[in-house]
């Protein structure tokens, strides 16, 4: 059996180095290129996602409050919402306020159910001024198609149960899943999404008794200052 050599030797770990430098720099420039493609992926999906989210909650703007209703533009009286506990909006959000004839009308809050079986669940509750909802609308989540996807009014109206309610109809004690000795319907199959939709809707209702004034003052602030840059715009 033959022995290397002290050169041979040397040789053989300059080449074993070589090999593995070469295969680290590889490895390298895979995992850069990779995290590259990911992150250009996601910014480009991230920024069609919220454009469709963006066009559904306009779609549903006008389903809660259709424009006979009022008389303004709801995208000009648009008002902002820190994060608050009974909306469970952990972000800054964007509410809208209704008029005719510069009288507050209804507002429509962003809300989110935290509680959904596949996580959270972002809503539009439209709530008119004394109290009794306008509409509901889900405009994001990640239920299971055939069982929590039923809150979509595209597969069933259950939804559309929640219009005319309010905190004193049905009464508090009632504000739940029939399964939980309330009055709302539950799904066959799942009863955690509309347990959440009916609590988060709630919730909702008793942010809006709380800031009903304060709310509209801001709608009406916006309304003026938007008419002011119209003013501006024409005289311009």
């Amino acid at each position: 059996m033959s022995e290397t050599t002290p050169t041979e030797q040397t040789t053989a770990k300059q080449t074993l180095v070589k090999s593995i430098a070469r295969n680290s720099l590889g490895l390298g420039l895979f995992a850069v290129l990779t995290v590259g493609l990911i992150s250009s992926t996601y910014v480009f999906t991230e920024g069609r996602i919220a454009d469709q989210v963006r066009a559904f909650e306009a779609k549903a703007l006008m389903e809660i409050l259709p424009p006979n209703t009022h008389d303004n533009s709801l995208l000009d009286t648009r008002i902002s919402l820190q994060p608050e506990p009974l909306l469970a909006n952990t972000t800054e959000k964007d509410g809208y306020v209704a008029f005719r004839g510069n009288q507050p009308v209804a507002v429509i809050l962003p809300a989110t159910a935290p509680d959904g079986y596949s996580g959270r669940i972002e809503l539009l509750v439209g709530i008119y001024a004394d109290g009794t909802l306008a509409g509901v609308r889900a405009v994001n989540h990640k239920e299971t198609p055939g069982l929590g996807d039923k809150i979509n009014t595209n597969v069933t109206d259950w939804i559309l149960g929640f219009t005319g309610k309010s905190l004193v109809n049905p009464k508090p004690g009632h504000w739940a899943v029939r399964k939980d000795g309330g009055d709302f319907d539950q799904f066959a199959g799942a009863t955690v999404t509309p347990r959440a939709v009916v609590a988060s809707v709630y919730r909702t209702l008793n942010y809006f008794a709380e800031h009903k004034d304060a709310l509209f003052k801001q709608g009406f602030q916006a309304m003026h200052d938007s008419q002011d840059v119209k003013k501006e715009q024409n005289n311009g």
